[in-house]
């Protein structure tokens, strides 16, 4: 069945929804099996450790970069109607949306993806702290922190098309944009060498960042296939969050698409791998310090993914991987801010943390 017939039988949306879905139950299967987190990779690398977790990421980043490029390079893809290059960006919000992102996923011991990820494990501090994301991201997209993004954003913005594209700024042009994402994944491949021979980060990390390729691709094969406007999107968590609350609280509800069946695919894919490896286990909060360090950390992750436009997969992958300008900046600003986060919440030596009261936390 081609798919114009799946469209003329189905519709658009639903073809939309079932790809998202089964690219979601892929990557989050592969996150969950490698342990993928942005969280965990920038506390190895501020703490000078470039081991394990610093490798899944950059596995995962640099399998996304190949493979969205290649998929560029053989005109199976168009990125220039994409939202991250096409529409006019905001260079503040970025940054500034970067850093409380950064600043929030240390909070909360995982980035947006994450949380969903451990939610499905059975996490219940991942559950909260994912339905405080999903609130305080739709209050940031039209709701009472709306005015506030939009003003931060207006600070300094720059214009859709090549000013946004750092291929075309840099002149790299895609063929650069390739070995970039090669020389990448051959430093991910000496960091996860010299780190150990596991078979699931290998697996995990690729496939993860595979997926987000895949969500490119398949997006712009219906886009391409179809008589209606359908938007060209790669993976995305704070988005299709902020659409699923809405769904459950308003009516009518949103549109059916991509995102529709995303979250859903990831948290079946996640219980699953978690299923697989025997790590489905109820955990909750031991203190009210714990709790109330997740939920502001939340709060920050939510307003800050709508003001960076994205979050750590999202900005930092997805749109990484497409080179757009403002989502490069919003990577940088999630590092930067986790380091420095890290630094100032959980610097001290164990010893001292737990004198002090305070959750001595670790990688989840």
């Amino acid at each position: 069945m081609n798919m114009a017939t799946l469209f003329e039988r189905y519709g658009e949306s639903a073809a939309l929804a079932v790809g998202g879905l089964a690219i979601g139950i892929l990557f989050g299967f592969f996150a969950q099996r490698s342990k993928f987190c942005l969280r965990a990779a920038a506390i190895e690398f501020w703490h000078r450790k470039f081991g394990e977790k610093l490798s899944v990421w950059l596995l995962a980043f640099s399998s996304a970069v190949v493979g969205v490029q290649l998929l560029i390079l053989t005109q199976s893809l168009d990125v220039s109607t994409a939202r991250q290059i096409a529409a006019r960006g905001s260079l503040s919000g970025a940054l500034i949306g970067g850093l409380l992102f950064g600043a929030g996923m240390i909070m909360t011991r995982g980035c947006a993806s994450r949380l969903l990820i451990l939610s499905a494990n059975g996490n219940l501090r991942a559950l909260l702290s994912g339905l405080i994301f999903a609130v305080t991201a739709q209050a940031s997209l039209s709701g009472s922190l709306a005015p506030l993004r939009n003003a931060i954003s207006a600070w300094w913005t720059v214009d859709g098309g090549p000013s946004r594209d750092l291929l075309a700024i840099t002149g790299a042009g895609h063929w650069g944009g390739l070995l970039f994402g090669l020389v990448w994944l051959a430093a991910a491949l000496f960091f996860s060498v010299r780190s150990g021979w596991g078979l699931w980060k290998w697996i995990g990390g690729i496939g993860a960042g595979l997926m987000v390729a895949a969500g490119w691709g398949y997006t712009y094969l219906v886009s391409a296939s179809s008589f209606q406007v359908v938007q060209v999107q790669g993976l995305t968590f704070s988005g299709p969050s902020a659409e699923w609350l809405m769904r459950v609280l308003s009516s009518p509800a949103p549109a059916i698409g991509f995102d529709f069946g995303l979250l859903p695919g990831v948290f079946i894919g996640s219980f699953i791998g978690a299923w697989v490896g025997k790590d489905l286990k109820l955990e909750g909060f031991t203190d009210g310090y714990g709790m109330r360090r997740y939920i502001a950390g939340a709060i920050l992750m939510g307003f800050g993914s709508m003001l960076a436009g994205g979050c750590a997969v999202g900005a930092g992958i997805t749109g990484g991987a497409i080179f757009a300008l403002t989502a490069w900046i919003a990577l940088v600003g999630m590092w930067a801010g986790a380091g420095l986060t890290d630094r100032l919440l959980d610097g001290k030596p164990i010893g001292q943390r737990m004198a002090s009261g305070r959750p001595a936390l670790t990688a989840p």
